[in-house]
């Protein structure tokens, strides 16, 4: 179902807010796994990242095509005017959440470290460390960081329209 109605600003960037945490769980777990050489499914750790996707759930057509759709008209002549039928809409993605569809191993090779005395270094002295890349981890734990700022300011800002529009 469809949120609508006054609340589909909060509820956004609520799924914006779950997405970006889930992130940096996700990026948190693959920095504290960055020397990880065994795992339950044997071999080295492997990466994780988060598939995100537009959720449907969160559409909401009527903020477009609905009595309170997008449309314009001008008071004044310096004014600017859209009209209703030309105004440029991506319908599909209007009013959109996000939802986190999975999360997914990568599948790029193991970086071979040279280290014969580790335990699990094979015949040719070689260790078969995970696929982390600790720089970008951290670029994309910063990334992951500023969406959820983005997220709570969005959040906050509707909040705050919404309390102003009681007092009226």
């Amino acid at each position: 179902m469809p949120m609508v109605g006054m609340f589909t600003g909060l509820n956004i960037s609520a799924t914006g807010l779950r997405a970006q945490r889930i992130r940096q769980n996700v990026i948190a777990s693959n920095l504290a796994n960055a020397e990880t050489t065994r795992t339950e499914e044997g071999g080295a750790y492997k990466r994780q990242t988060v598939v995100l996707k537009a959720d449907p759930k969160e559409f909401d057509k009527r903020i477009v095509f609905g009595p309170e759709k997008m449309s314009g008209s001008r008071t004044d002549e310096e004014h600017m005017y859209i009209p209703d039928k030309s105004f440029p809409i991506d319908e599909e993605y209007i009013g959109s959440g996000v939802q986190v569809v999975e999360i997914a191993k990568d599948q790029s090779a193991p970086r071979m470290v040279y280290n014969p005395e580790h335990p699990d270094s094979n015949k040719e002295g070689y260790v078969e460390m995970p696929n982390v890349n600790v720089v970008q981890e951290m670029t994309d734990m910063i990334t992951a960081t500023r969406a959820y700022e983005a997220n709570a300011t969005a959040f906050n800002a509707t909040k705050s329209m919404l309390m102003k529009a009681l007092e009226l």
